[in-house]
């Protein structure tokens, strides 16, 4: 892009941006002539994707803004009137919108709210930040026709982002989110209205204890032995962190009403936008837990637990057997013990359904459907991201598929226990792990050692990720290029063991490497995916990101356990996942 487009562009951007902060910024770079970081904040716009918008805040249009906020909203208006016309014509559409601790979230979503309310779009919004699944929660019980949610999730301060829901309360899918997308691109004029006026015609109204109270209370009801935690759950300690995010509210509420102990991290309690204990707000990483271990540690907690800014993914740490340390539980290891626990519950209380079943993705790992199979029970994958999760859950109700799902989850540490919400829930993963923490406990049991337990019914199993970053103009390039070698010179072997089959989730086909005239078609959407089943039953899969700039390389590998023990069996899949980690370094460059 030459410096005259550039500054053109710029210049219109100021014309359009209603936030001073933002405009500010791209008129300071001007006067500068800061062309590198114009061309960065311009060269492309932020793209309205399959789940909605994620970047780095500030001015331009290839940055998270009020602006690019508030044209994306417009189109979101757009696709909801022409999906619901009779609808609208009647004036009874209606959206809700919740919104995280990161800066700007709150101008985000009042700006996305009163765009709504311009198009007559009666808007629920929330009066303070509040987590993700109770939105979906309130979509579902507010009766919505769509949802939106400002947050990055776990991602670090810089970032903020949007994503829009559908009217089931989970996050959209075709033909919705390709719909969205074109009518987002289609915008030329943003309808508007003040607050005071929306407030006055109805199309705002600002929401809280009418939807916390019923969230509550449904997670809650999700317990299995609640008269088992009042007896129990105050000899147990639990300590939590929300990550300067939004879950402290709920977490706390729910726990103490079922009699827990709980107390959270005073430094990391209230929301923050800047993170400032934290250089990544992830459950997923072990710096994240830091400092609500070393609370565990003084207070000699029985389970430390953590939440993400939106309170969407939930992360544990465990005493460990030997005593004096934690031991950080991944999502894949959680997800198993909460099958486990919520498959076992169902039968003792003769609650199971026909048919009964579980989601997972297809990254995810393969112990889940082994412990499934322990109660007779299914485990169906899907695409990578909850949305799927909740389409089966969605074709499960509508009669589409024979089973009666039970949990959904997947290894980025996502947990789904009931059915009233249908996107990951954190709170009510809090509520049913502490649960379970105090079933194992009544019967002489620590979770390690129940998962011990389950290794020992279905092999050792440990995953691996492998991520890298290709951040600006190339960065997509670079990317599409790993995928692009990896479809049409796949690897014969990785880890030293063999490639015996690859299933192209993009092309909707397996492929067999000896027999390439062999393909069997895929059931599935599709989405750019590429899986290597290596001949020891290791499953290597690796994605672009759909929400981050870096590609994603996952494998999960299992060893029986044989004469040498579990500790053998987990050496040997070190070994494994060692030696594939190198394998995969070679593909990406790195």
């Amino acid at each position: 892009m030459d410096k005259g487009t550039l500054v053109k562009q710029a210049k219109e951007y100021i014309e359009k941006e209603k936030n001073v902060y933002f405009k500010t910024e791209i008129e300071k770079l001007l006067a500068s002539e800061d062309w590198d970081e114009l061309l960065d904040r311009f060269y492309c716009k932020l793209e309205f994707g399959t789940g909605g918008l994620r970047g780095i805040m500030g001015g331009g249009y290839n940055r998270m803004n009020t602006f690019v906020v508030s044209s994306a909203t417009q189109g979101l208006a757009a696709y909801v009137i022409k999906a619901f016309p009779d609808k609208a014509r009647a004036g009874s559409l209606s959206a809700v919108i919740a919104f995280d601790s990161r800066h700007f979230s709150a101008e985000f979503a009042e700006a996305s709210a009163l765009i709504l309310a311009a198009n007559g779009i009666k808007t629920y919004l929330f009066s303070s930040l509040r987590p993700t699944p109770e939105l979906s929660y309130a979509i579902r019980i507010l009766k919505a026709d769509t949802g939106i949610v400002i947050t990055a999730s776990h991602n670090p301060a810089q970032y903020n982002g949007y994503k829009a829901y559908w009217n089931d309360g989970s996050q959209v899918i075709p033909p919705h989110d390709t719909g969205i997308i074109d009518e987002v691109n289609a915008v030329t004029r943003i309808n508007e209205i003040d607050r005071q006026t929306a407030l006055d015609k109805g199309l705002l109204k600002i929401i809280d204890k009418e939807v916390d109270e019923p969230f509550e209370a449904m997670v809650r009801n999700r317990m299995f032995r609640p008269d088992m935690i009042k007896q129990n759950g105050g000899n147990v300690k639990i300590v939590y962190t929300p990550l300067h995010g939004t879950g402290a509210l709920h977490v706390e509420g729910v726990l103490d009403s079922l009699g827990l102990k709980v107390l959270t991290v005073p430094e990391q309690r209230e929301g923050n936008g800047d993170f400032p204990t934290v250089a990544l707000p992830n459950p997923e990483e072990a710096a994240a837990l830091k400092m609500a271990i070393a609370l565990g540690k003084k207070e000699n907690a029985g389970l430390v637990m953590a939440t993400d800014p939106d309170a969407d993914r939930f992360g544990i740490a465990l005493p460990a057997k030997s005593g004096g340390d934690f031991v950080l539980v991944t999502g894949n290891q959680l997800g198993a013990l909460l099958a486990d626990y919520i498959f076992l519950s169902l039968k003792e209380f003769s609650k199971t359904p026909a048919n009964p079943a579980m989601v997972n993705t297809i990254v995810t790992t393969g112990m889940q459907a082994k412990v499934a199979v322990l109660y007779g029970a299914e485990c169906i994958e899907c695409l990578t991201g909850f949305k799927w999760i909740a389409d089966v859950i969605r074709r499960s109700e509508a009669g589409e598929i024979k089973n009666n799902i039970v949990f959904g989850c997947e290894e980025s540490y996502g947990y789904l226990i009931e059915n009233e919400t249908r996107d990951k829930d954190g709170i009510s993963a809090a509520a049913i792990t502490a649960e379970m923490l105090i079933y194992w406990q009544s019967k002489g049991k620590s979770l390690l050692d129940r998962l011990d337990e389950l290794y020992e019914k279905c092999g050792f199993w440990e995953e691996m990720g492998v991520s890298k970053y290709f951040e600006g103009p190339e960065g997509q390039k670079i990317m599409d290029g790993i995928m692009e070698r990896c479809r049409k010179e796949p690897p014969a072997q990785l880890g030293g063991i063999k490639v015996e089959k690859i299933r192209d989730i993009e092309n909707l086909e397996t492929i067999y490497p000896d027999d390439p005239k062999r393909r069997e078609k895929i059931d599935l959407p599709k989405s750019n995916v590429l899986q290597f089943r290596l001949a020891d039953g290791t499953l290597v899969s690796v994605r672009p990101s759909g929400t981050e700039p870096k590609i994603k390389f996952y494998a999960s590998c299992c060893a029986a356990i044989g004469q040498g023990g579990l500790g053998a069996a987990k050496l040997e899949v070190q070994r494994k996942l060692d030696a594939i980690k190198n394998d995969i370094k070679k593909l990406i460059g790195d």
